[in-house]
Parts: C-alpha cells; structure tokens; sequence
C-alpha cells in the first residue's frame, strides 16, 4: 500500500515538523489532563472526538467510507494504537512525569526496528543493532534504578512497564499498518481508526468504571485547553502526519520522532510544568536518544529470503 511514487519534500518536512514538535508537547498536555479526569476515559474523549470531527469531515468531502475489511483492519489497529499504546500512557503519566514518559516511549524506534526484523522481514540483526539496543536498555534501567546514587527518585516501576508496553504496542501496530487494508486516504484512515480507537477507549474506561469518577463541572479551564490542544493538534492534525509518513518512508525512519520528542518533552515539562531535570534524567535520556540514533542511522540489511 505505499506510495510509489516520491511526495513533495516540503510535504514531508512539514509532516516530520508536526510529529517531532507538536507530539513533544503533548505530554505536558496528557499529564495535566490526568490530574482532574481519569487516564482511559481522558484518551477516550480526545479520540472519540478527533475521530468523529476527522471521519465526519471526509464523509462531508465525498470520501468514500471505508469498507467492512477495512473497518476491521482499522479496529484492530485501534486497540493496538489507541487503547494499549495511548490508554496506557495516558494511564502511565499518573505516576511518571511527563518529560519521563516521553523519553520512555523514545525506545519505539527499537522496537521499530525489531518489527521490521521479525515482522516485516525487511531487515536483519546485526551487532551494531544489537548493541543499540543494549544502550537503550541500559537507559531505562537508569531512569528506574534504585541503587544508582544520581540525584533524583527512579521513576515508578509499574509506569515504567506501562510504558514499555505502550511503546512495543505502536511498534506492532506501525507494522501492521503497512501490511493491513486501509482507506487509501491518510485523513480517512486516520478518522476511522481514531473514531473506533474512541470508541474501544470509552468501553475500557466503563469497564474499569471511570465514570463514577468522572465529573465534568469540578474540571478546570486548564484541562479542557489541554484536552483541546491533544485532540485537534495532537489527534486530528498529528495523527493524520503520522499515517501519510508511515505510507511514503520507512517505519523506523518515521521513528526518528521518538529522539526529538523527548527533548522537546523534557524542555516544555522544565519550563511550563515545573519537572525537574536531574543527572538520572540527563544519562537516562542521553543512553536511549543514542540507542534510538544508532538504530535509525544504521543501513538496512535485508534478510537473504526477501531478496528472493
């Protein structure tokens, strides 16, 4: 399903500019959301509406909907990317501080790149992306440790696994999007996961009973401007870059974004959200931006049997 022909370079600049910067500031965003309304019905609110405003919009335009198979395709890409990548991690920024998260979820491009390795079978293990991996390794193991004396309290273990899971579960899902039936439009696409994604987020947050803890009048400006700036610039605008990328470059090139994010995540939590940034968070972050950069820039090596 991708593109064979090359897209506009000023087209995927912008695309990577909206992915890198506007997702980096989201976390602040997702953790002063979570302060006031719980994390699965928070997630629910911004993807069912981005959903409906973006598959609503297409219907409007004369976009054909998708069909039955590529509902279900959607569907299961909605569980993977919305309910266990997104659910958890807005679940996860109850414990860890949103500069945190986001260099947790960096390790994505890892994760990336092992699916490309044991999923899409278009590339193979080597040393170096063995050792990157290690690094990356090494620096959650920073970020969580105990008995490292670096200034600062190691991050919460159940957020920190949250995390981990998240960030395998985009990976998986990114795969899949290469290999599953979707709308060939990339605002259709992305209004018909998000809108399903919504939908699978609201019945968890019922399942777990959000909403008896849920009640709208006691909820801040401040929350309803982040759960504003998460649907229309994080969802509808983001989500729609991030789907056009996955179709015109490959999966661990589009997870380039994990190694600016947290950069940009770290700074917006110091300077907006009052976090702080301490020697655990500096050699934490420095070990899986290195992973992360390592695996992204090394060539691919095709595995004998896809050259056939």
């Amino acid at each position: 399903m991708e593109s064979k022909t090359r897209p506009p370079t000023w087209k995927s600049l912008l695309a990577f500019a909206i992915i890198y910067f506007v997702w980096g500031s989201t976390y602040l965003s997702i953790r002063v959301g979570v302060r006031e309304v719980p994390p699965f019905l928070l997630a629910a609110m911004r993807f069912l509406v981005a959903g409906i405003v973006l598959y609503g919009w297409m219907i409007v335009r004369g976009e054909r909907s998708p069909s039955r198979r590529e509902w279900t395709s959607a569907s299961i890409l909605a569980i993977l990317f919305f309910v266990l990548d997104y659910g958890v991690l807005f679940w996860a920024e109850q414990r860890v501080p949103s500069g945190i998260a986001a260099v947790m979820m960096a390790t994505i491009p890892a994760f990336m790149a092992l699916s490309e390795i044991f999923f899409l079978r278009t590339q193979k293990l080597t040393a170096r992306l063995a050792l990157a991996l290690l690094i990356g390794i090494a620096g959650v193991a920073v970020l969580m440790s105990s008995s490292l004396n670096l200034g600062g309290a190691p991050i919460d273990t159940a957020g920190a696994v949250a995390l981990m899971i998240a960030s395998m579960s985009w990976s998986v899902a990114s795969a899949l999007t290469r290999k599953l039936p979707l709308p060939r439009s990339a605002a259709m696409s992305s209004g018909a996961q998000m809108l399903a994604g919504g939908i699978f987020l609201a019945l968890t947050a019922a399942a777990l009973g959000e909403f008896r803890n849920f009640h709208p009048m006691t909820i801040s400006l401040k929350v309803w401007f982040s759960l504003l700036y998460l649907i229309v610039a994080g969802s509808i605008i983001g989500f729609t870059a991030y789907l056009w990328l996955i179709h015109h470059e490959s999966p661990t090139k589009v997870g380039t974004y994990a190694y600016v994010n947290p950069v940009v995540a770290v700074l917006v939590g110091y300077f907006l959200g009052g976090e702080t940034i301490d020697p655990r968070t500096i050699l934490g972050t420095l070990f899986v931006l290195i992973s992360v950069v390592v695996i992204t820039i090394t060539p691919a090596k095709k595995p004998a049997a896809a050259l056939e």
